[in-house]
């Protein structure tokens, strides 16, 4: 186990980073956040944890959330429907690009890792009402992260909610090719709604635990998520979890991941742990800088790499 002087070691090391990135500005309620800030969580299966920097600051999951809600429908929905409808490549592109859906044949998103992939995925949860969609996977997320505190922020929702022309278009085209059939308004703010749930490193780390561990939580013993689900899940965070930076990542750190723009990256190394960071200042991919250089560490030093 690593002890949290050694932790504060390397996020004082990654923190140098920070000032080569930017806060996400896009939507205008991220963009007040602190660059420097870097905190960092690590849960074991014994339900010891280390952490170091400011842990308890709450971040909103944005496209964490992906990989949440993919095993919720899986769960919900079954592997051939969902599939039919979103396929399993990486991309190449950015998360919010539009140019791939064009050429596709059928034109389904390449992956649930991309918003247009995400967009059809939270389009699939059960529900009559997007409050009761809504409270299914927020109850879920509970669940996950062992925490019956965790909610979503409404400044944020509103704020992506107001300003997500650019996903509005995808859904529209999604529409017009019957993968998505619902209200488009409804589904932005089911959607909105879903990348607004905050928590804190500590929270983030538990979920990561569980998919590190097959989806079972290991304080309980409970399966909360089934195997093969968190098989797929895992997967792909490893190929897509990291936008169109995630070949580089798999080889310079090599553990399924999945980042957010608010500067939160999940990690969950397969048998050992579950990592939550959080660093808001962004390279050009995305991705929390200063979250990837301590990641690059952890890796490097405790030889995480899966391959």
């Amino acid at each position: 186990m690593l002890s949290s002087e050694e932790l504060k070691r390397f996020v004082n090391e990654a923190k140098k980073v920070a000032k080569d990135g930017e806060v996400a500005t896009y939507i205008p309620e991220l963009g007040k956040a602190n660059p420097n800030d870097l905190a960092i969580a690590i849960y074991y299966p014994d339900g010891s944890f280390v952490s170091a920097g400011e842990v308890h600051k709450k971040f909103t999951l944005q496209s964490i959330s992906k990989v949440i809600s993919l095993a919720l429908v899986l769960m919900d929905r079954g592997y051939d429907y969902v599939f039919e409808r979103v396929g399993m490549e990486p991309t190449g592109d950015p998360f919010n690009s539009i140019a791939k859906l064009e050429t596709m044949v059928p034109a389904k998103p390449l992956n649930p890792m991309i918003n247009a992939g995400a967009l059809v995925v939270t389009s699939m949860i059960k529900g009559d009402t997007v409050e009761e969609r809504f409270q299914r996977l927020l109850n879920f997320i509970k669940e996950l992260s062992d925490d019956d505190t965790v909610e979503f922020n409404e400044s944020v929702a509103q704020s992506e909610f107001e300003t997500a022309h650019l996903n509005r278009a995808l859904c529209y085209f999604l529409k017009q090719h019957s993968i998505i059939t619902e209200d488009i308004e409804q589904l932005m703010d089911l959607y909105t709604k879903q990348c607004a749930i905050e928590m804190n490193c500590l929270d983030l780390a538990k979920i990561g635990l569980v998919f590190a561990m097959d989806g079972v939580n290991p304080l309980t013993g409970k399966q909360i998520i089934p195997r093969e689900i968190a098989r797929i899940c895992k997967t792909f965070m490893v190929t897509c979890g990291m936008y169109n930076a995630s070949g580089e990542f798999a080889i310079k750190v090599g553990i399924p991941a999945k980042s957010g723009v608010a500067g939160g990256i999940m990690g969950a190394v397969p048998g050992k742990y579950g990592i939550g960071i959080f660093g808001p200042a962004l390279d050009d991919k995305g991705n929390s800088i200063a979250g990837i250089k301590l990641l690059h560490l952890l890796s490097k030093n405790y030889k995480l790499s899966i391959f």
